[in-house]
């Protein structure tokens, strides 16, 4: 009875362990791409974008991979704050969702901006790591 309920016990933590492993790699994942959007470093947003990524942002424009990475790389784009908030990770085998909200402050072509909103990112881990397939944004009403 006891060898039972130790390999119940280890079959259910096992899982737990390696979700709560996963998912703090995933939200490593989101805050390298705050920083890199914060340095203008647009080859580390592009380590982080799968090749076929896409965004929808809040106007409904539909964004790829080649684009986010030419507008974070732009120099006339600078944000001074951009942080995300209540993150959770919700995990399903190699894919992960990501839910939160987001703060962003900067100036953008000379003229400042701020806004505030939810995020919903779509990570695969494929080819040995995790990477961003899809993302979608929408701005909270002033």
């Amino acid at each position: 009875m006891k060898r039972t309920s130790a390999v119940a016990v280890w079959c259910l933590l096992v899982p737990l362990l390696a979700y709560a492993q996963d998912s703090s790699r995933v939200i490593a994942m989101e805050n390298a791409w705050n920083q890199a959007e914060l340095h203008n470093d647009g080859a580390a947003v592009e380590l982080l974008l799968a090749d076929d990524f896409v965004m929808t942002v809040a106007e409904g424009t539909v964004l790829n991979k080649a684009k986010i990475v030419a507008s974070v790389k732009d120099k006339s784009y600078h944000p001074d704050v951009l942080q995300s908030t209540d993150v959770v990770v919700h995990s399903y085998g190699n894919t992960a969702i990501v839910t939160g909200a987001y703060h962003e402050k900067g100036v953008d072509k000379g003229k400042p901006w701020e806004r505030r909103g939810r995020f919903t990112d779509t990570w695969i881990y494929m080819n040995g790591r995790w990477q961003c397939v899809a993302s979608h944004f929408s701005v909270k009403p002033k």
